[in-house]
């Protein structure tokens, strides 16, 4: 059903076009798929929705699956007790004090923007994170959370009516990412796993997702979410899964409110 209010007077669907129609976007245009931003141009996000520009996927959606950092605001309570986003050496004081509080030994950092498990540090203790941070080693902002031992990550892609699930992991390195040699195999969600898939996409706005799940014994915790990611050890392959993404995106583009 098509709602004439949501019709767009110009419909944006790539960079090149956005970057050069950029100043003349008005109430009612639509720009469709992730923009491409720089971290120093997110602010256009906001200038976008201040000029009544619709933008799908959402702004929210686009700006946290950026920052790993604005994750672990926004999605808090799925996520495993305890991980905090550090912006500076006041916040890593207080975690210093909230992790002794709570007797938690070796902690993980997760870098704000870098993916695939490349950002992601083990340490042995919060004070070392405390020591490098302070000494300018690790820069801000990024993750702390406690490390979970005996967790494995089931990763999660949702799109419209298409729902797989795999399970990732690697004997040899706590990073169970495929990019850092991790193994995949097929798992089935629980109705508790996919309950907080659905949660987190509807608190985020997003209207399709890879999310990773940290599952430690019966209980299960976000770990992070993207609009896109790697498919490597997925069934869908590159074709079907960018002609299901098209297929929404070109729904939006007819009116129509997903």
């Amino acid at each position: 059903m098509i709602d004439p209010d949501t019709l767009s007077r110009n419909i944006i669907r790539d960079n090149y076009t956005l970057a050069q129609q950029y100043h003349n976007l008005a109430s009612g245009d639509l720009v469709l798929g992730r923009v491409r931003l720089k971290p120093s141009e997110e602010f256009m996000l906001l200038d976008l929705l201040e000029r009544g520009v619709r933008l799908f996927p959402s702004a929210l959606a686009q700006q946290s699956c950026r920052s790993k950092v604005f994750q672990a605001l926004l999605f808090a309570p799925q996520m495993l007790p305890y991980t905090n986003a550090i912006h500076d050496q006041h916040d890593m004081l207080a975690a210093v004090n909230l992790y002794g509080e709570k007797g938690i030994g070796q902690v993980i950092t997760k870098l704000d923007r870098k993916n695939a498990g490349l950002g992601i540090h083990l340490w042995a203790g919060v004070e070392d994170v405390y020591n490098q941070s302070s000494l300018g080693s690790l820069p801000f902002p990024f993750v702390l959370q406690p490390f979970q031992a005996d967790s494995h990550d089931v990763r999660v892609i949702i799109i419209g009516d298409y729902l797989e699930a795999y399970q990732r992991e690697n004997i040899h390195n706590f990073r169970n990412n495929l990019h850092c040699g991790g193994h995949s195999q097929p798992c089935e969600l629980s109705v508790e796993q996919l309950q907080i898939c659905r949660d987190v996409m509807e608190r985020g706005k997003f209207p399709y997702a890879h999310l990773d799940l940290m599952v430690s014994g019966d209980k299960t915790f976000l770990a992070e979410i993207n609009l896109r990611g790697g498919i490597r050890g997925a069934k869908i392959g590159p074709a079907e899964y960018k002609r299901r993404i098209d297929e929404i995106h070109n729904l939006v583009a007819a009116g129509n409110q997903l």
